[in-house]
């Protein structure tokens, strides 16, 4: 995730900043802009009252051009769930929601204090997968990308099951919860659960159809990660009736030990850790961050400057890696220096770099 700046003053500010702290201006992310905006009311109403704004002059313009209407989201307005806003010429068409809160059809009993918070939790994340895939260019009107249901679990229903089908994401929303989303870790011997990182890996499944099936990419698909027209309901219910299959046996081709269940599982994985490596090196590069890792004297330490993936050029796939390798070596580092787990407790092998290339490549090709 980049860096953003307010545009009535010029502070810092992040991507789900609603307000600049420095002046006090309301902030909105404009999807369609791609850009963060600082926004005024239109009508000189007050700010609590106001449904259209307007954009403030970048700082530093001439403020020649007509300044651009937006309402914000109706989820935000409503529920403080989102941090978007729409064009103002396209709110009605579209109920009020922007263009990432619409493509989630179907919400919990949002009535429950509960299910809104754990609601707005999971839109934080959808918003920051909706900005990367957007960053990649695999977003647009013909193809606005997966859409998304939020489910809560219902005495005597069965269980909402996390997945993907036909270009719908499921969500459970008790993986809102830390403690719930800690004991299936544990539970299913995982490394590594986040609301992002479930988005991240299910979006995978929507991409595979999108960029492997429908653009005929299959055979060399299949040479790498094998053949996907095996068993998947077999293959899955193997993969959580066996114990866990030691390291050796799965880190020489695979980024996770559920990668070896099956081909999709093993393609959603690989496009699950791409996009973390795309975001976390952005985010690197947003703060022009430059690492040395010491060597046995001064003369032998090792030097690295963080690439943008999104800067143009673009860096190869090479130069992205071997940046990642440190900086992953960094944020662990850090982690454990505050007593937290590994953010990245990974160690991604010669033949999962070889997966983690075709996914950088079929990125690139679209």
């Amino acid at each position: 995730m980049r860096l953003f700046h307010c545009g009535q003053c010029g502070s810092l500010v992040f991507f789900e900043s609603v307000q600049c702290v420095h002046c006090g201006c309301t902030l909105a992310f404009s999807p369609e802009d791609m850009a963060m905006l600082a926004l005024a009311p239109a009508d000189d109403g007050d700010h609590a009252l106001s449904r259209t704004w307007q954009r403030v002059p970048t700082r530093g313009s001439d403020g020649a051009a007509p300044p651009a209407h937006y309402q914000l989201c109706t989820n935000r307005t409503t529920y403080g769930a989102c941090t978007f806003a729409l064009p103002a010429a396209d709110a009605q068409a579209h109920g009020g929601l922007c263009a990432a809160c619409r493509r989630t059809r179907v919400l919990p009993d949002l009535s429950l204090p509960d299910n809104l918070r754990r609601w707005s939790q999971i839109e934080s994340a959808k918003r920051h997968l909706f900005y990367t895939l957007a960053r990649l260019g695999l977003l647009s009107t013909q193809q606005p990308g997966p859409v998304y249901e939020f489910l809560a679990d219902v005495a005597g229903a069965p269980p909402v099951m996390t997945g993907h089908a036909q270009g719908v994401v499921t969500l459970n929303v008790a993986e809102a919860d830390d403690d719930e989303r800690a004991r299936r870790r544990q539970a299913m011997h995982e490394p590594y659960r986040t609301l992002l990182g479930h988005l991240r890996h299910e979006s995978g499944h929507y991409y595979w159809e999108e960029l492997v099936l429908r653009a005929g990419h299959v055979e060399t698909f299949r040479a790498l990660f094998g053949d996907e027209r095996r068993d998947y309901a077999q293959a899955l219910q193997a993969h959580y009736q066996r114990a866990p299959l030691p390291a050796a046996q799965w880190q020489p081709q695979h980024v996770s030990a559920y990668a070896a269940a099956h081909p999709w599982e093993d393609w959603a994985e690989t496009w699950a850790h791409y996009l973390h490596l795309v975001d976390l090196l952005e985010t690197a590069a947003s703060f022009q961050t430059h690492m040395a890792i010491p060597g046995t004297t001064p003369d032998h330490a090792q030097h690295y400057a963080m690439p943008d993936p999104f800067a143009q050029p673009a860096p190869g796939f090479d130069a992205m890696v071997s940046a990642w390798m440190p900086l992953t070596l960094l944020l662990n580092s850090l982690n454990r220096s505050m007593g937290q787990r590994d953010a990245y407790p990974f160690a991604l092998s010669t033949g999962a770099l070889r997966k983690l290339r075709f996914v950088h490549d079929t990125v690139a090709r679209r």
